[in-house]
Formats: C-alpha cells, sequence, structure tokens
C-alpha cells in the first residue's frame, strides 16, 4: 500500500493484494423494466353570466399506474456470478482514473484449468428480484368567477378547488442462494446456463480514458438476467434453496386538499404612467392519513464473511400516521412604467412545497449490515414521517425592465426568498421489531466465542475469520473443538507460522452455514433515519438578463448572469443530524410569483411523471422526465431566486385606446391560469425507473 504523503490526511494511491489462494471478480447481471399507463377523464364548462360576469366549472378523474415489466412479474432481476480465480489484484488511483490489473489461476477446482479468464470459469452466486407497483388516483374539482371592472383589463377574481389523491405503492423482494456468495459450486454456470453467456471488452469501451487494461482486464461477460435466472434458480430449489421473502411493503397516502381565494386586478395610470397591480390571497387546507402494511422481518441471518439477509414472517404489521396543516398564502405584484418602454416591478409573494409522498409512508424498515457489527458494521433503517409540515417561502423581488424594441429587453432585478420547513434527515439509535444481532461479538454469544477463539490462536479478527469461527463453534458445540478444526485448516505462513485459511475450506463453511440469532444474541441497534423539517434558509441575490431578436426574421439570443447567495440555519434535533437541502422539493403547489389560484390543466398533463420513490435492497438510479412545468434538481437555484416572466391570464396586453400591441413580456402573475409562466408540478402522481 502507498500513500500520497500528505501530512494531514494521507490517502492510499496504490493498493495491491497477493493471496494465498484466490479470490472472486463479480459479474452481476441485471434486468430492469416497467410498464407506465395514465388515463385521464375531464368535463369543463364556461357560463357567460353577462358581458362582464362569468363562471367557470372544472372536474377531471385521473390514474396513472406502473407495474412491473419484465416477463417474470419483476421490476429488477438480478443474478450475481463470479470467477473466483483472482490471485493478485492491484488498483492505482494515480491517474486520471483508477486503473486496475489482476493475475488469475484458474487451476481446477476453482477454475477450468485453461490458463485464461472465460466463461468456464464462472459460478453463480445469488439471485434477487424486486417487483413495485405503483399507482395515483386523482379527482379534482373546482369553480371560479371572474368579474370585470372595467375595459382596461381590471377584474376581480374568485374560486375553490378541492382535491382528492389517493396513492398506492406496494413492493416485494425475494433473495435465492445459488452458489452463495463464495461461490460453492465452481463452473456451474457453463454446466447449466453456459449457452446464455457472452464475452465482450468493457474495457474498450471506454473513448476519452485508457483503462490500460490487458490479459484479463479486457474480459466481461453479459447475459439477460432473466433467462440467467430461470436456468439457474430451478437447479438450487431442488437441491433445497429455496427462494426466500427479504421484504414486502404496502404504503397508501391519502391526501385531500380544499382551497379558497380571491384577487384583484388593476389596470390603470398613476401620476400619469401607465401601472398595474395584483393583489389576492388564497387560504389552503390539507389533510394527509398515511397507512402501511409490512411484512414483519422475522430475524437478520449471516450468511456469509460480510453478507446478511432479512429473513421475514407472512404476517403484516399495520403501521399508520396523519398530518393536517393550514396555510394562508397572501401575494402582491405591482408595475409601473416610469418612461417609455422602461418598467419598475416590485413583488411579494408566500408559497408552499408539499413533501413528497416517499417520505409521508407510515412505514419502517430494517436493513441489512453491511459486515459483522464486531467489526464495526452499523446496520440502517428508515422511518416515514407522515406529520411533515410544508415548505414555506415568503418570496421579495424587485426589477427594471427596458424595452428596446418589439420583443427585445435587458432587465435588472434583486430577489431575496426566506424559506423554512427544508426536509432534513434526523437520525435516532434504536431496536426495529426486537431484530437480534447474531455478529455482535458481545461476552456470551458464539460470535463472543469466536472473537475469544481468534485471539487465542493469534488470527487476525478479519471477517472471513469471524465467520468461519463462528458457524464451527455452532457445528461443533464446542469453542475447543472449533479451534482445532480451525487451525488445522490454515495455510502455512512464513517462519513456520500459520496464515489465512484454506479457500476451498472457507468456501465448505460459506455453503454449509447460516447463522441464524438465538436468544443469548444482544437486541441489534440500528441507526434510523427519518425525513424532518429542519432547516431554514435565506436565499438572496441579483439577476441581469436579455433577449434580443434580429428584426423579423425569427431568429435571436437570450443571456443572463445570476449572481446568488444563501445563509442557512439548522435547527438540530436530539439524536438527529441534519440532511441536505433537496433543491427539487423546493416549489410545488402555487410557488410562484403572485400565482394563488392553481387552476389545473384538464387531461393526462394533470398527473405528472416524475421520480419514483427507491424501495428493496437495491436503491437504483431514478428518471426525472421532463413533463409538463418539471423542476429538474439542477434548476433549483434559478427556481427560488427568481420565478419569472409570469404573462396575464390573456397573454400579451393591448395599449389602452387601440394602441400597437404591447409584445413585453409581462411579469403581471396570474393568480388563476396554469400553463402561463413559470409551471411548478404538484408531487409526483407517478414514479418512474430510469
Amino acid at each position: 500500500m502507498t500513500f500520497d504523503g500528505n501530512p494531514i490526511v494521507s490517502t492510499a494511491t496504490f493498493l495491491r493484494e497477493t493471496l494465498s489462494g484466490t479470490k472472486d471478480v463479480g459479474y452481476e447481471q441485471q434486468y430492469r423494466a416497467n410498464t407506465d399507463t395514465l388515463q385521464s377523464f375531464a368535463l369543463n364548462g364556461l357560463w357567460e353570466v353577462s358581458d362582464t360576469f362569468r363562471v367557470s366549472l372544472d372536474g377531471h378523474k385521473s390514474k396513472a399506474e406502473s407495474k412491473p415489466g419484465g416477463r417474470n412479474g419483476a421490476s429488477s432481476t438480478m443474478v450475481s456470478i463470479g470467477a473466483p480465480i483472482i490471485s493478485s489484484h492491484s488498483v492505482d488511483f494515480t491517474g486520471k482514473i483508477p486503473v486496475q490489473a489482476s493475475t488469475i489461476n484458474d487451476a481446477a477446482p476453482r477454475g477450468n484449468g485453461n490458463g485464461r479468464l472465460d466463461a468456464g470459469d464462472l459460478g453463480s452466486q445469488v439471485a434477487r428480484t424486486s417487483a413495485q407497483w405503483q399507482s395515483q388516483d386523482i379527482t379534482e374539482f373546482r369553480g371560479d368567477i371572474t368579474w370585470d371592472l372595467d375595459d382596461n383589463g381590471s377584474r376581480f377574481d374568485a374560486g375553490v378547488n378541492w382535491r382528492k389523491s389517493e396513492m398506492e405503492q406496494s413492493n416485494i423482494n425475494t433473495q435465492q442462494d445459488l452458489g452463495s456468495w463464495g461461490i460453492s459450486n465452481p463452473r456451474d454456470v457453463s454446466q447449466y446456463a453456459g449457452n446464455l453467456i457472452s464475452e465482450f471488452c468493457l474495457a474498450c469501451s471506454f473513448n476519452n480514458f485508457d483503462p490500460k487494461q490487458s490479459g484479463p482486464g479486457l474480459v466481461a461477460f453479459r447475459a439477460n438476467a432473466i433467462d440467467l435466472y430461470e436456468a439457474l434458480s430451478p437447479v438450487y430449489v431442488a437441491r433445497g434453496n429455496a427462494v426466500g421473502v427479504t421484504g414486502q411493503n404496502q404504503n397508501a397516502v391519502n391526501e385531500d386538499i380544499l382551497s379558497v381565494y380571491g384577487q384583484v386586478t388593476w389596470k390603470g395610470e398613476l401620476a400619469g404612467r401607465r401601472a398595474s397591480m395584483l393583489a389576492g390571497v388564497r387560504y389552503e387546507w390539507t389533510d394527509v392519513d398515511s397507512v402501511s402494511a409490512i411484512r414483519t422481518p422475522s430475524a437478520v441471518v449471516w450468511t456469509a464473511d460480510n453478507d446478511f439477509r432479512i429473513d421475514t414472517s407472512s404476517t403484516y404489521l399495520p403501521v399508520e400516521g396523519s398530518g393536517k396543516y393550514n396555510n394562508l398564502l397572501p401575494a402582491l405584484d405591482f408595475n409601473i412604467e416610469l418612461m417609455e418602454d422602461v418598467t419598475a416591478r416590485a413583488s411579494f409573494s408566500r408559497t408552499i412545497a408539499r413533501p413528497d409522498f416517499g417520505n409521508l409512508f407510515a412505514a419502517q424498515t430494517a436493513g441489512a449490515p453491511n459486515r459483522p457489527i464486531a467489526n464495526g458494521a452499523i446496520p440502517l433503517g428508515t422511518s416515514g414521517n407522515p406529520d411533515l409540515e410544508p415548505l414555506i417561502s415568503d418570496n421579495f423581488d424587485l426589477s427594471i425592465e427596458w424595452y428596446y424594441k418589439p420583443g427585445s429587453f435587458v432587465s435588472a432585478a434583486v430577489f431575496e426568498k426566506r424559506v423554512k420547513n427544508f426536509v432534513g434527515t434526523g437520525t435516532s439509535s434504536r431496536n426495529l421489531f426486537g431484530l437480534r444481532d447474531p455478529s455482535s461479538g458481545q461476552a456470551g454469544t458464539r460470535s463472543g466465542d469466536a472473537v475469544t477463539l481468534l485471539n487465542n490462536v493469534g488470527a487476525d479478527r478479519t471477517d472471513v475469520n469471524l465467520f468461519t469461527a463462528t458457524a464451527l463453534i455452532i457445528q461443533t458445540g464446542s469453542v475447543a473443538a472449533a479451534q482445532a478444526i480451525f487451525q488445522a485448516n490454515r495455510t502455512a505462513g512464513p517462519g513456520g507460522t500459520l496464515g489465512d485459511l484454506n479457500q476451498g475450506f472457507v468456501d465448505q463453511i460459506l455453503a454449509a452455514v447460516d447463522i441464524a440469532p438465538n436468544g443469548q444474541d444482544p437486541l441489534m441497534t440500528f441507526q434510523v433515519s427519518q425525513p424532518v423539517n429542519n432547516q431554514e434558509a435565506k436565499i438572496y441575490g441579483f439577476e441581469l438578463m436579455g433577449t434580443h431578436f434580429f428584426g423579423d426574421t425569427g431568429f435571436g439570443g437570450a443571456g443572463g448572469l445570476h449572481l446568488c447567495g444563501r445563509r442557512r440555519r439548522v435547527q438540530h434535533r436530539v439524536q438527529s443530524q441534519p440532511g441536505p437541502v433537496r433543491p427539487a422539493r423546493a416549489q410545488r403547489h402555487g410557488q410562484r410569483d403572485a400565482d394563488l389560484r392553481e387552476v389545473r390543466h384538464l387531461g393526462p398533463a394533470d398527473l405528472e411523471l416524475a421520480r419514483r420513490v427507491p424501495v428493496g435492497p437495491e436503491p437504483r438510479r431514478l428518471a426525472q422526465p421532463r413533463v409538463r412545468g418539471a423542476v429538474r434538481p439542477g434548476r433549483l437555484q434559478r427556481l427560488l431566486r427568481h420565478q419569472r416572466p409570469v404573462r396575464g391570464v390573456a397573454g400579451r396586453d393591448q395599449h389602452p385606446g387601440g394602441k400597437r400591441p404591447d409584445l413585453r413580456p409581462r411579469r403581471e402573475p396570474d393568480l388563476v391560469r396554469p400553463g402561463v409562466g413559470l409551471q411548478v408540478p404538484s408531487r409526483p402522481a407517478l414514479q418512474v425507473l430510469a
């Protein structure tokens, strides 16, 4: 091992390992697929009571659904295979990318003995599946009245909106031991699925970097994971390795939102200058009910040196929670024409952003540790929080704009956003579901006796040694007998000492023994994370923007300069730590300058497709489809600091007295209309895999 020599924190730049036996290199095969459907039915009507008074009614019923797309009924199928023939391995971190090098020893029985890495050296390990379903039903009704006050565009608007959202999500995860993580049955892949494996060069796929590979580094393998699963799984079911359910949850979140609003739009002159003002208020009542049915974990089973699985019972534990909040959302926007083609604007609004559905689940989950607890692992758990408060933002903006020609302008603005209730992460240490720890190393337990055994014989307390010693104690029922077997299977070290355990012996133990907890094992302590409202921030800055069109060609350009700062305050909780500010969640219902009415377009766009909640043991990278108004995470600061431009209801207004059309992009916010100006999505209705 070589370090960089940094006197403060020295970092490894080169690692090399030479083994007395061999280890495996993994080539897990994965297949992921989901099927998504979207339906929406809508009806709306408009009654023009008079030339100045109108009544409109809208309603829609929409449903979005996502379900597994694999032919085996799974969203994800993962089959781990590996070649247990690596005799030495090094990694060099000094270049642009890490460069690995390895040598092989494919002598039988671990390999096929032909002196090269190929499909004949592959052995199976573990097969897993994950299936996820999610659906959301939205029922919404709204009514609006509009009263035109004059011919200049002044008017009064008021309305009521009711929306009921019912979201259901469920998942089931399975795991089956094939040849086990230790590859106890080498070369079984070629025996049972040899025709499914193809060889290719992964290192050759790099265009901009040189991985500097040769020999085994130029070899990789691919196969259809479902085909591979169907070929290998029945073989090991026949040998007694059943497919086990490692997790199964059902979550439902119902949200009812009732809102009323009123707003006045005034357009006229002030001190001989054209001016307009929009002022209004919106009040919302929100009720949240969350119910989860959890397939109760029954045991944490230690299956190999650093591998664990969660066994579950056939019973379900119902967990429920609720939340309620009311919000008053005022808004004011004023603009005045200082001189011909120069306009000054000022606005204030209070807006909210509701929590993600995934954070509102009432469910609790327990995760398997990534190595024995005695060797420093901290098992993780999660818990939802149906009582989360919405993010609240007070927004202030001042700007001046010069429209030097039709369709072209330059603007300068300052802004400030005072935001509270950002969702962070609180953590606490506690037991979950009464689960016990088979790898604690505590005195009086089998793993504690194994720690004593290793100390007695002077062996390192590695994950492999600790598991093997514990397994031998369980097999023999005696620490002395286990110690004798352990010593008899160590390889010769330098100077007549004993070295590592014989790899073949280790593989036999890994295949033969799974360590389930017993009554002497202590309760396992999980570090449980839960979403909490624990952060506030003040976001402020300056913006310079411009747009220019070249005559009537239809060509033009736009650019801007944005300077932004932030001051953040974290409200620390007992046994909690702050989580990251989540920009993509910063804007939700009505989160735009002085936009109170939040009318929904009817039709499929009512259900915005967004991020899937990660579930199961394999959290995956998730898509963020760009649909109407979808907010991408990279746009967070821009959205928070300046939400513009927002046009009036009728789009571009006309000059009073029939003057030339006003082509300037209006910033007068409309508290009613969606589809104009910045649109920020409601919470994800359907979450879609990448």
